[in-house]
Parts: C-alpha cells; structure tokens; sequence
C-alpha cells in the first residue's frame, strides 16, 4: 500500500512547478524524509536537483523554520566537494530545495558493486568527503547523516557530499510524523547521538570511520536484528579492526579506523580537518608500500586504559511509560516488559511473594474508583485540550516591540524569528507571525514574528566585460534572471565577453527582473576576394575599403603588366579588419643591355639594335660631315632598360 501511494506522490508531483520557477521532472531517487527530481530551473534554464520534502513535514512550523534556517547555512557553504544549495522554498506545504545536480552514483553504489576497496582506493574516496566536512566544520556546521547515500560521484569522477543541516532540521522537529526518520542511519550514527541527543564535529568524525570501515570491508561493524540493537551496539562495542576481514589491512589503517570510530568522543580527531590530516600521514604510508609504521600506528592507537566495555542497556535513554516506548531524536522503539524490543532481557531478582490477606468486598471502592477516574480523565482531557491554549493575536503591521506588547497581554511571548521582504508591509513592521493570528497556541506560549525589510530590490551589478556563463551566474544570488541574449561583432570585445546589459549597471530593479545581455562574437570575419591581375591601385582601394592593411613588394614578370598584381596572399578564406594582406605588383618584363653602336655604320647600327628589339631614331650631329658613322647613343651601350624602348643613335 506503501509504494502506491509513493507512487501516486511521485506521479502527482512530476510535471508541477513549484515556487512558479522549478519544473519538476523524473524522480532519481527516494528516501526516508524526502524524494529527490530532476528538476528545470526555467529562470536560469538549467537542471537542478529538487530535493522534495514527504508530505507533512510542513505542516510542522517547528520543522519549517528549523529545515530554512539550516537550508541557509548550507548554501553558505562554498566548496568543491559540496553539493550546492541554489534555493529552497516551500510550495503551499511542499518543502523543497534546489540543489546542484550530479549526474552519476553515490559512494553506496560503489560499495555494492566493488567493495572490499583496496586501502588507497578507499582513501582516495574518503579524502573529498573530509574535505567537505572541514569547510562546514570550519563553519559550525555538523552534518549528522554522513552514509554512503550522502556521497555522490559524478561521472567525472567528482566527489561530493549531499544534506547538510537536514539530519539536524528533523532531529529537532518536535512532530511525530518525523520520528524515525533517521533509523535507515543507525549503523552511522555517533554513540553521543544514541544517549543524549548531541553533536558536534566528532560526530561526524565517527560516521566518516564507519563509512571507511564498510569501504575496507564491505561491511558495516556492527549489526542486529532491530535498529535499537545497532544503535545499542554502538554504544557499548568498539568498531573492530578492519584487517580481522580483511587481513592485507596494515596496522596503521587498523588504527586510523579505530581512531575515528572511537565511543569516547575525546578519543577522535577534533573535526574532520584533523582526521584528514591523519589520512594523509597514512596514505603517504601506503604510497611508500609500508606493511607496517610503528610509529604512525601508536599516533593513531587509541589508549587501552581508556577503552569502556560497558554492557547494561540503560545509558542515555529516556523511558516513557505511558507510552511504552524508548524515545530518542532519531529512534522510536517499542519496549516489551520494560525493555527495548530485540535487547536482551534482564533476569529479574527473585522476590518473595506478599502474604495473602483475607479478601472483602471491594464494590462500593471500585464505584468510587470508576467515578474518580472519568473525572480525572474528564478533567485531563478539559485542561489538555482546552484550558492551556489560547488564540494567537493578530500582530501584523504593528512594530516589534508593540507586538511583544500585545501578546505579553495575552500572556505570550514573542521572537524575532526571521526577516522577509514585503511589497505590502514597511519595513521595521511585523509581516507574518507563526502561529498566524487566530490560531491555537498553548498559554504563555511564543510566537515567532517575522519582520519587513521593505520592498526586495537589487543593484544591477556591473556584468559588462565579464564571460557570460560569470554574469549569469553573478545574477543568481540576488534573484535577476537571464532576459534576451544578443550576439554582435565587436573589434575590441574578446568572444563571449558581455558588451553591454539592460537595464543599466547599478539600476535598481524588483527580484525576478530579466538582465538583456549584448555578448561579443569577436572580431567580424570578411572575406577575401582575390585581386589578382588587378592594378594596384584597385587592388589596394579595394581591400583598404574593406579594412584590411595592405603590403606591397615588386618585380619584374614577362607576362603580367607593369602596375598589376602578380599575386596575393592571401588570396581566400577571411581575415578580420587590420590584417594584412600583401601584394606583388609587376614592373612588367625584365630588362634588357642595350649595344653598343657606337663608330658603326648608320645601317649596323640600325640592324644590330632592330634585332636586339629596340626601336632606333637617327639625328644628324649639328656638324654633319656626311660619313653616316653614330658618334653618340642614347641611352649608352651596356645600359639596362625595358624591352622595345627607343634608341637615339646620333651620327657624323
């Protein structure tokens, strides 16, 4: 009946947009507080992973408020090896967060196809996870739900660790549909966790020991028919060494283990920055083929004489007996006869059995009983139902500490529990209390007040000569949105630069407000057309128009005029303006010696020069003695000059 109702959730869900921003899509994977989508974040036009709350954590307003303040903290958190936190919002009830999506497996797939891991290889795995919890430690944060399912691997290889802060926003929720939620965890969790409740970052030290654990073995280290023997297990049994299953274990990984693991809190590392120092140290030892380090080994042995083998069942539970139940943050286990479903019974001490007296008539003290218990149950159900609750005031619009006022005239008290933005209510003003006005609310009860900041309004900030994937990026966390993308050439803009963005840097716009970005698509490309054969003169007007800077060089070619173009380079494809492009210009035919004639004949003279392809012109000397004999030339014989020029010849 379970599944199909999951299934009709899912099925219900699939397709919704939630919060009028995150379509959601198929379902990846469903656990014990919540299902986990592909989603599309339609703003920004990507895929995010929507983490959904089951029905009924936000009807719980202790839970609601707990699961955003932590859901905060988290998305403060900046690391590589962290599962990003976008957002969360809560969709008429429907608790959710929008995640970084990783495609790949978690560290639990890993487990199940290859596991026992080689020490380095579990290691290598480890290290990432640490280095998330040192950021969030670093932080305050502690994880409390570190487990293989938490750790995902992308198909890149990337490692990163998923839910921080949810594990302690459901241990702190005082409803009792959140109850157990964590027991699908016990074989992680810290003994602290199990006898009072408390956490800190040792905590989390010791559930990142048993994961390694399970990694060397394929195993987890303790293990029972019940969670409430698991978790017991826990309290009162050491993690055993890793090498007694699997025995190519060396010591020092042993104790590495064994440290982390260790019942007495005191005994772990301080946080996980310190134990992942210790990994370091020995997975240096591995790298170096070390079978043993004594000296690293004794580092990291845990102290015998501090060691507890306890063995009642008492430590650190609470028994209703009312309800016949042992109750813990994380655990509800039934209790038969005064002890824990699945633990061993205790053998009670012999006792003597009382003296029987003489029986008398027991009537009219049975009818007084009877009566005296409805009244008290009538009485009970009166003040537990009625008398110790009250209606919560109307508190909205007032400031805060005319708020405080009128609910102390009720007998309440009041916190500031958040501050929201209002289009509605001015800022220093009450938006919204919890429980809402009208509301039942136990006497001498508190309510939560949020307060107005005003209108949400943003600067637009200065995205212009930014890459456009930053400037995107940059418009997230102050709720713009990606509008209109236009590409243009630009000459001076490098590719995929934002040239300019509307509105304009620092206007002052309302969440949710579309950015048009103006993107560079580099230098226009142009075209080349091929000159060649053309003169020089076009050739160069032509491509100067164009842009382009133009080379010149000369010589001489038989075939091709004085003043074309001989060749280009190029002479296709595309270049952008400014480049170069060279040009051979002719100086026409080579030249050629001109003879010398000179003291021949006027008739040699004119044959020698006709058959060198000269042109010749005859002038008398201005002292002509009739011997028809060249006395000058012009140009001289031995001279260089262009094929077919004219000759002058001067003769006597």
């Amino acid at each position: 009946m379970t599944d199909d109702v999951d299934t009709q959730v899912s099925d219900r869900l699939v397709g919704r947009v939630l919060d009028g921003r995150y379509r959601v899509g198929a379902r990846v994977a469903k656990g014990g507080m919540a299902t986990v989508y592909e989603a599309l974040d339609m703003r920004l036009d990507r895929t995010v992973a929507l983490k959904v709350m089951h029905d009924g954590l936000g009807d719980d307003a202790q839970f609601t408020r707990r699961f955003v303040a932590e859901a905060r903290a988290a998305a403060r958190l900046s690391n590589p090896n962290v599962v990003a936190v976008f957002d969360q919002g809560d969709d008429d009830g429907t608790l959710f967060l929008a995640m970084e999506y990783v495609r790949g497996r978690t560290l639990r797939d890993v487990i199940r196809e290859e596991a026992p891991l080689s020490p380095a290889r579990a290691l290598d795995l480890l290290t990432p996870v640490l280095s998330a919890l040192s950021a969030a430690h670093d932080a305050g944060i502690v994880h409390r739900d570190i487990k293989p399912e938490n750790v995902l691997i992308s198909d890149k290889g990337a490692v990163k660790v998923a839910d921080f802060g949810l594990a302690r926003a459901v241990s702190a929720s005082g409803n009792t549909a959140t109850q157990g939620l964590l027991m699908g965890t016990v074989s992680y969790l810290a003994p602290e966790l199990v006898t009072d409740g408390s956490a800190d970052a040792r905590s989390d030290v010791y559930s990142a020991g048993i994961v390694l654990y399970e990694m060397l073995t394929g195993n987890k280290p303790h293990s029972g028919d019940t969670p409430i023997q698991v978790a017991y297990a826990h309290v009162h049994a050491d993690v055993p060494p890793p090498s007694l299953e699997q025995p190519s274990i060396p010591p020092y990984v042993d104790a590495l283990v064994q440290r982390a693991t260790a019942r007495d809190r005191d005994l772990r590392p301080t946080d996980a920055r310190v134990f992942s120092r210790q990994v370091h140290r020995v997975r240096s030892a591995l790298d170096e083929g070390l079978p043993d380090d004594p000296e690293l080994t004794g580092d990291l042995t845990v102290p015998i004489h501090q060691i507890r083998q306890d063995s009642g069942y008492d430590d650190g539970y609470t028994r209703g007996e009312a309800s016949g139940e042992i109750r813990h943050d994380t655990i509800v286990v039934p209790v038969e006869h005064g002890r824990p479903t699945g633990a061993p019974a205790k053998t009670p001490p012999p006792t003597k059995a009382p003296p029987q007296k003489q029986r008398r008539s027991r009537g009219p003290i049975a009818l007084i009983a009877i009566v005296a218990a409805a009244i008290a149950i009538g009485t009970g159900a009166w003040y537990y139902g009625i008398q110790r609750y009250t209606t919560t005031p109307d508190l909205v619009n007032l400031e805060p500490a005319a708020a405080t006022a009128k609910a102390q005239e009720s007998g309440l008290h009041t916190t500031l529990d958040n501050q929201d933005y209002s289009e509605d209510v001015k800022a220093g003003l009450v938006i919204r209390t919890d429980p809402k006005a009208g509301d039942r609310i136990r006497k001498d009860g508190e309510i939560g007040l949020t307060v107005s900041k005003g209108p949400e309004r943003y600067r637009v900030p200065q995205l212009v000569g930014l890459q456009l994937d930053a400037a995107q990026q940059a418009l997230s966390p102050i709720k713009l949105i990606t509008g209109q993308i236009i590409e243009q050439y630009n000459e001076t803009v490098p590719q995929g630069k934002v040239i300019a963005i509307s509105p304009k840097f620092n206007t002052v716009v309302k969440p949710g407000t579309a950015v048009n970005f103006a993107v560079s698509k580099g230098k226009r490309p142009i075209s080349v057309p091929d000159l060649t054969g053309k003169s020089y003169k076009d050739a160069k007007r032509t491509l100067t128009k164009l842009g382009f800077v133009v080379g010149r060089s000369t010589q001489y070619d038989e075939k091709v005029a004085e003043g074309n173009v001989i060749s280009q380079t190029p002479n296709n494809g595309t270049l952008f303006a400014k480049d170069k492009v060279s040009l051979v210009v002719s100086l026409g035919p080579p030249l050629v010696e001109v003879p010398d004639v000179k003291r021949k004949t006027t008739a040699e003279a004119q044959k020698i020069l006709g058959d060198a392809g000269f042109k010749v012109t005859v002038q008398k000397a201005p002292f002509n003695l009739g011997l028809n004999i060249v006395a000058a030339q012009s140009p001289a014989g031995g001279r260089k000059v262009k094929p077919g020029s004219t000759i002058v010849i001067t003769v006597l």
